[in-house]
């Protein structure tokens, strides 16, 4: 250590907490979205919400990496926080979850353009596939009106499940990175 304050990393929670979360809202959109029992479904979008919402919160007020990452990570984990806390109060209440399809979409574009971003400017090591997180990511935020609106339309809901996963699976990789590089000895 070289006597500076030490690097309060959040990253790894929220990647953490945005896998778990986006497998959450995959399962949801494949057995649980046009069903009488989906309010079954609110805890586990409350906790997401929650944890991205607080720690999100917390890496915009106090900016504890560089700025590029405090402001992709944090701000776009507070959006995606109260997004999921709105589902979660909207499934818990049995209210229709489509207006929160409307609130995605602008989120989701400027998910879209960080991704791009970090590609093009080549932000991080891995700036392809972190780049691609955030674009998959952003695309389900674009397109949740879209699924929400027609929930019965079968075709939309596999679509809209395989870009979930596909953004869960990269966020899942990157998470397992950071944890293994965050976990090197000094």
């Amino acid at each position: 250590m070289d006597g500076s304050k030490p690097m309060i990393d959040y990253v790894t929670l929220l990647l953490t907490n945005m896998s778990a979360a986006l497998i959450v809202l995959a399962c949801f959109l494949w057995r649980g979205l046009d069903r009488p029992e989906s309010r079954n479904w609110a805890p586990a979008f409350g906790i997401s919400g929650l944890v991205a919402t607080v720690v999100g919160l917390a890496m915009t007020f106090t900016w504890p990496i560089p700025k590029p990452f405090s402001m992709a990570y944090g701000e776009m984990s507070v959006l995606f926080g109260v997004l999921f806390l709105g589902a979660a109060w909207a499934l818990a209440a049995g209210w229709r979850l489509l207006p929160l399809g409307y609130y995605a979409f602008l989120p989701g574009l400027a998910a879209i353009l960080l991704g791009v971003r970090i590609i093009e400017s080549s932000l991080v090591p891995a700036a392809i596939l972190a780049g691609l997180g955030f674009i998959l990511t952003g695309l389900c935020g674009v397109g949740a009106g879209v699924v929400l609106r027609w929930p019965d339309a079968r075709r939309l809901r596999v679509i809209g499940t395989a870009v979930v996963l596909a953004a869960a699976a990269i966020w899942v990789q990157t998470d397992l990175l950071a944890y293994w590089l965050h976990m090197k000895p000094s």
